[in-house]
């Protein structure tokens, strides 16, 4: 999780202290349309597993614990499925 802390402090440069793992990241405005993907691709990098992006929902990148959950707990990898 400090790699995304890291992260969302380097987008946000005005931000000061930690953020709360369940402070809503979206109506906080520290990730936007803008880096969303960007977002994805460091959490793919993290994890080591694809995300596929129609297999999850905003909710899933809502919160830090949520991204947690979802994306960088092993039982809660969104892998795309081999084919």
């Amino acid at each position: 999780m400090d790699q995304v802390s890291a992260w969302l402090h380097e987008k946000n440069p005005g931000l000061d202290g930690p953020i709360g793992v369940d402070e809503d990241l979206i109506e906080a405005r520290l990730i936007d349309s803008m880096d969303f993907l960007e977002f994805v691709d460091l959490l793919e990098e993290i994890s080591g597993s694809s995300i596929d992006l129609q297999a999850v929902t905003i909710d899933d990148f809502r919160t830090l614990a949520r991204v947690k959950e979802r994306f960088l707990d092993p039982a809660g990898h969104a892998e795309v499925p081999a084919g």
